[in-house]
């Protein structure tokens, strides 16, 4: 059955063509009525006249047959799309928007009499753009057009912060998660194959998992929460084992439900016991994969759990780029330029690499690159100088050691390092024993300089320099150049120039709340990390439409807002 409706989809796929044609004049009884209406226009009409058509149809040629009977225009829905994460809308409510608004006909160039399209062709168009790796297309043609209007260029000023994204799912704890993972395996093989499931499952699983996991009371008791989970568990390994029995049929194990199934309990259990006795048992939380790894869902296997501030979520995160020169200078808005969506785990420092390389592809890295502290690194702040050309200005976290804190005077970098020797001198004049080269915990390369117990233990100061009771003053420092770098940086990120020259930073944050409070893009729409990045996508040219809207009609930038309270002129205390 699961063959045939994947067939049956396929051959519904190649009935739709794309016949390219160029987008039409807005017809003149739709632009009279608009006008009437709009008198000063309006975002949609602003963007035609402004910009033309943004999306050529031929761009998107890949994702279409070439029989069949012809498609709705893509670039069409391309801009619908667009229109509707600037207006936070559903598919429902988009479609209504095509058939009734006039000017979203204007836009699109359409009659007044046009009676639109179904809402379904907007998922269907979604899933195109997935299936042939065009996602990024319709942000890319947007920048393209703003480039070729010389309202976008490379080589200045842009900035990046990320934001918590939560994912289309509830969030479950560990007994719910299980129970739920069995249920959604039950119920994908209930509808694949009912006479297999029913021939086969006992009478009483219907009462147990006939309802979501979620929708009654787990017990309270310690003990009771075990014995369910062990029944779960218990459960969830018989079916394992019938669906992979000779038996079964063998395509079975090939429904997504069910390798989730298989998935979640090698991660969530282990069995204990021998032979028959065995029994199903979750794992203590140290046996548990990393978060990176772990499954959250069984409805959205890309989720994860992160932890940001103290904060956590399960789902995804979303970094934003966008230009920040001085608009009164370059006469040109700050537009978003590149949109990257990764798990809630993915540190921020890893993907800097990545988004100079998106930005490279797109000819607009930057020359000065403001980030936060949590993108910077030593290794970054080089190479990314070195392969691309970018100055990333950033804070590099202080240093934290007691002694930086308490004793300056015997801080790290109070000690000499003779790198050419591979010897540390401290400050009383003792020299080092030890020099190993190797990584830190987060695998980044370190040097280990560690002083002789006999050296430290009689020096009259040893109480200021090091805790231990054991072993000599111990060094952890970065290679060379590195960490000549960073000393650099430290002392320079506490002058007024360098806290002026990065105060532009702090811009980033107004971009996020506008795209939370427009598209609310710190919640999913869709599940899985390949949709939600398309859903960013949008969000991205949504926002930069709304940017230059208020820029050709002469709006200004919002002030920093602060409380009254903050605002008030209170007089010094003497």
């Amino acid at each position: 059955m699961i063959n045939m409706l994947v067939l049956s989809r396929m051959r519904v796929e190649l009935l739709v063509s794309l016949q390219p044609r160029a987008w039409s004049e807005v017809p003149e009884l739709t632009a009279q009525v608009a006008r009437a209406a709009f008198p000063k226009g309006c975002l949609a009409m602003n963007v035609r006249d402004r910009l033309g058509p943004l999306f050529d149809d031929e761009v998107f040629r890949s994702a279409f047959g070439v029989r069949g009977r012809p498609g709705i225009s893509p670039g069409q829905l391309a801009l619908v799309s667009v229109l509707q994460f600037a207006e936070n809308l559903t598919d429902r409510q988009a479609a209504h928007a095509v058939r009734s608004r006039i000017d979203w006909k204007y836009l699109l160039g359409l009659e007044l009499s046009h009676t639109g399209f179904d809402f379904t062709v907007l998922t269907g168009f979604r899933d195109r753009l997935l299936a042939h790796d065009l996602e990024e297309t319709v942000l890319d043609m947007l920048l393209g057009r703003l480039t070729e209007l010389g309202l976008v260029v490379g080589r200045g000023r842009q900035r990046t912060d990320s934001t918590h994204v939560l994912a289309a799912v509830r969030s479950l704890n560990r007994l719910e998660f299980v129970g739920e993972t069995l249920r959604a395996a039950l119920e994908a093989l209930a509808a694949a194959s009912p006479e297999w499931l029913g021939g086969w499952m006992e009478p009483v699983w219907r009462q147990r998992y006939g309802v979501r996991t979620d929708a009654y009371r787990l017990p309270r008791a310690e003990d009771e929460r075990a014995a369910q989970a062990r029944q779960i568990g218990d459960d969830g390994y018989r079916l394992l084992e019938a669906v992979f029995s000779p038996a079964a049929p063998t395509w079975l194990r090939e429904i997504p439900a069910v390798e989730i199934l298989r998935a979640v309990w090698l991660q969530q259990y282990h069995r204990v016991g021998d032979g028959d006795e065995q029994t199903a048992s979750l794992r203590g939380k140290d046996d548990l994969p990393p978060s990176r790894d772990r499954i959250t869902s069984p409805y959205d296997t890309d989720s994860r759990y992160g932890m940001k501030r103290g904060m956590g979520w399960d789902g995804y995160k979303v970094h934003l780029s966008e230009t920040c020169d001085d608009t009164a200078e370059t006469g040109r808005p700050h537009l978003i330029t590149d949109v990257l969506t990764t798990d809630a785990t993915v540190n921020d420092a890893v993907v800097l690499d990545q988004i100079h390389n998106r930005l490279r592809d797109k000819d607009l890295l930057p020359a000065e690159h403001l980030v936060d502290a949590g993108y910077t690194s030593a290794e970054l702040l080089l190479e990314s100088q070195a392969e691309h050309g970018v100055a990333v200005v950033g804070p590099v976290r202080s240093n934290t050691t007691r002694q930086a804190n308490g004793h300056k005077d015997f801080s790290t970098e109070a000690f000499e390092i003779d790198w050419s020797g591979k010897q540390a001198t401290c400050p009383t004049g003792a020299t080092s024993k030890y020099w190993t080269e190797g990584f830190d915990s987060g695998k980044r390369p370190a040097i280990r300089i560690r002083f002789a117990t006999g050296t430290c233990a009689p020096c009259p100061v040893r109480d200021q320099c090091t805790s231990s009771h054991r072993y000599g003053r111990q060094l952890t420092i970065r290679p060379q150049e590195q960490n000549v770098l960073l000393e650099r940086v430290r002392a320079k990120q506490a002058t007024e120039e360098w806290k002026q020259r990065y105060a532009t930073r702090a811009g980033v944050e107004g971009t996020i709340h506008q795209a939370v409070a427009v598209t609310g893009v710190r919640r999913s729409r869709y599940t899985s990390l390949a949709k939600t990045h398309l859903a960013h996508i949008f969000t991205a040219a949504a926002v930069n439409l709304i940017r230059l809207d208020a820029w050709w009609n002469g709006t200004p930038l919002a002030p920093t807002r602060i409380s009254y309270v903050a605002g008030l002129d209170l007089p010094h205390a003497a």
